[in-house]
């Protein structure tokens, strides 16, 4: 029963929810960006040495996975919603 107390706490007070992982995203991102705390001297590739580099890869990957997989879907995937009503 906490669990669902939890949850509606966090939606109660969305905003901020929101701001706090904005902030925290963006203290990560600054962490990043300092030499002496992520080392970048043996990365594969050069866009690695680039803060935020992976962060933002995977977020346009999610982004692209998401947009790919709503286009196939309405491509043929999906019904109508009354499909077994007929």
């Amino acid at each position: 029963m906490k669990l669902a107390q939890l949850i509606e706490s966090l939606r109660n007070h969305l905003k901020t929810v929101v701001r706090v992982c904005l902030v925290l995203l963006a203290i990560l991102v600054l962490l990043d960006a300092i030499p002496a705390i992520v080392d970048k001297e043996h990365a594969h590739t050069k866009a690695e040495h680039f803060p935020a580099f992976w962060a933002v890869f995977g977020f346009i990957g999610c982004a692209l996975l998401i947009i790919l997989s709503k286009w196939f879907g309405h491509a043929g995937i999906m019904q109508r919603e009354d499909y077994y009503d007929e």
